[in-house]
């Protein structure tokens, strides 16, 4: 069993620390804002955006996905991104990443902060896939259930892989062969988030909190536990103490998960199913321990050394979010080659500096070692072997499992 406890943080950790702070309280993280919109849209009735509405999926034949492709004279890039996402000067006013990669290439990146939370995104660009048009960007960023969705519907084009030859040869074993992209045909990870057991060391008394088991059923711990409203990470991490594999579960173990969660909740050991506003809960001690983002530890734990995690010897989940190029984007090859340069390890360590969550991107350590060597072994960032070993995916659920599903999870958190 695995604990880490939080060191001083770096420099680059503490400017990204600075930069979530806002009027004096913790703003809400890139990751914790999608899971908090993400999970209540689906809750409470999203689920209908994402299974299509009848739409039919377009484009699912190589030449409908095909598109003229006017790189070679337009040198130019539009690319869709989540907020505080991606490398920024210290005067907030330049993306020294993007500049770096016209200055190499000649292509100009439009670059928009326009994806708040993937059902809301999906729903903006929706109209255009299914007709067969151009959305209006050549790389956007999804988390992996939603990208394995829009891969499955035909509306992603598949990438020339003689065109990302560093994503192709750099890319962590970890994140190499996701179910919903088996070769990474369409798609390569951007980041990584693992979903850990987090506890405030001084609400438990000093006592350690490293599995779910112990959140579930520890009574010095009751009504004053978290679970998240993400179904992924909570059924996810879930399954893995009962000794089944997310990647690989049967509609009578989801049930089994959602039973034992079920008790947690009638005896009042879970206080509540929350998005990110566990973290000021976890910061004060309302919560003794809950489950939790990474990325929002990392934030955490510079301002209070009682709040500790744990990889539990069951395993932890990681979700991705990802690259992919939209059908009939006008310049596929230049988003081809934006992947290629982002997977070159001085640049993805340039970029994991800033942002802090997990890298795909293998090599990457030495040289995230030369901007600090705390981030470097950082394992929120660069997970150890270990920890590398103990990562679970969620499996891809067909559509009529992701409405039933999400319907009994829902009806479990009260949404």
């Amino acid at each position: 069993m695995e604990q880490y406890e939080p060191e001083t943080l770096s420099a680059p950790q503490l400017a990204a620390i600075r930069r979530s702070m806002t009027n004096g309280r913790m703003a809400m993280t890139r990751r914790s804002m999608l899971r908090t919109t993400g999970a209540g849209a689906l809750a409470l009735g999203g689920l209908g955006a994402l299974s299509g509405c009848g739409i039919p999926p377009a484009g699912r034949s190589e030449n409908a996905a095909a598109s003229d492709d006017h790189s070679d004279e337009e040198k130019r890039l539009t690319f869709s991104n989540w907020t505080e996402y991606i490398d920024v000067s210290d005067d907030n006013k330049r993306r020294p990443s993007l500049e770096e990669f016209k200055r190499r290439t000649g292509i100009s990146v439009k670059y928009t902060e326009d994806i708040n939370d993937n059902v809301e995104f999906f729903g903006k660009i929706k109209p255009q896939l299914a007709a067969g048009q151009d959305t209006g960007r050549d790389l956007i960023c999804v988390t992996d259930w939603l990208a394995g969705r829009m891969i499955r519907l035909g509306w992603m084009q598949k990438l020339d892989q003689a065109n990302v030859p560093n994503a192709y040869a750099n890319l962590a074993e970890t994140f190499r062969s996701p179910d919903w992209d088996p070769v990474r045909a369409h798609s390569y990870a951007w980041t990584g988030i693992p979903t850990v057991v987090a506890y405030n060391e001084k609400a438990t008394g000093g006592r350690k909190v490293t599995s779910i088991s112990q959140l579930l059923e520890d009574p010095r711990l009751k009504g004053r536990i978290g679970m998240l409203t993400e179904m992924r990470d909570t059924v996810g991490l879930t399954l893995l103490d009962m000794g089944r594999k997310p990647e690989d579960f049967t509609a009578d173990d989801y049930d089994a998960a959602l039973d034992r969660l079920q008790k947690g909740v009638d005896r009042k050991q879970i206080r509540r199913f929350t998005g990110n506003d566990y973290i000021d809960d976890l910061n004060k001690g309302d919560l003794a321990a809950c489950i939790a983002w990474a990325g929002d530890l990392v934030q955490l734990q510079a301002d209070n050394p009682a709040i500790k995690f744990a990889i539990p010897d069951a395993g932890f989940m990681m979700s991705s979010d990802n690259l992919l190029v939209p059908n009939k984007a006008r310049h596929k090859k230049n988003a081809e080659r934006f992947i290629d340069y982002v997977y070159e390890p001085e640049v993805a360590a340039k970029i994991a500096a800033y942002i802090n969550y997990v890298c795909p991107v293998d090599g990457v350590r030495e040289e995230l070692a030369k901007i600090d060597k705390e981030l470097a072994s950082n394992p929120l960032i660069l997970p150890d072997k270990a920890m590398a070993e103990k990562a679970h995916n969620f499996r891809l659920l067909s559509s009529k499992e992701e409405t039933a599903f999400e319907e009994k999870f829902a009806k479990l958190i009260g949404a």
